[in-house]
């Protein structure tokens, strides 16, 4: 499936359009993790433990944007939007959420490059 934050692709027509879909994650942070963050965040550098975590929720958001929109039948997601935000006592959990419009396009939309991206590790597209 393809997914893209644009509202339009290009050389494809979109032949129909589903609705609004999106996925949610929320994961907390465990204890340890907050302790080097902030041993981190006092000696600077970046919190490996914080980013990674954000990948793990940007992943399950995104998956079930993708399955809600196979659901309706789409073949692409359009339009995506990720918000981030801290959430619970003392912000320890994190939540992220994926929203797009889901859309039948004509013909098979072309696979995107995401091994062209730095640090790509999962393809969404496929």
């Amino acid at each position: 499936m393809l997914v893209t934050t644009t509202n339009t692709l290009q050389d494809r027509k979109i032949k129909d359009y589903y609705g609004i879909v999106s996925g949610e994650a929320i994961l907390g942070a465990n204890i340890f993790k907050d302790l080097f963050a902030s041993i981190r965040d006092i000696v600077g550098g970046r919190s490996k433990a914080y980013e990674e975590e954000l990948r793990k929720a940007k992943a399950a958001a995104l998956d079930e944007m993708i399955k809600q929109a196979q659901d309706y039948g789409a073949n692409a997601v359009i339009g995506v939007d990720l918000d981030y935000e801290a959430i619970g006592s003392n912000g320890s959990m994190l939540m992220v959420v994926a929203t797009g419009t889901a859309v039948l396009v004509e013909g098979e939309p072309a696979a995107p490059r995401a091994d062209d991206a730095p640090g790509a590790k999962r393809p969404w597209g496929s």
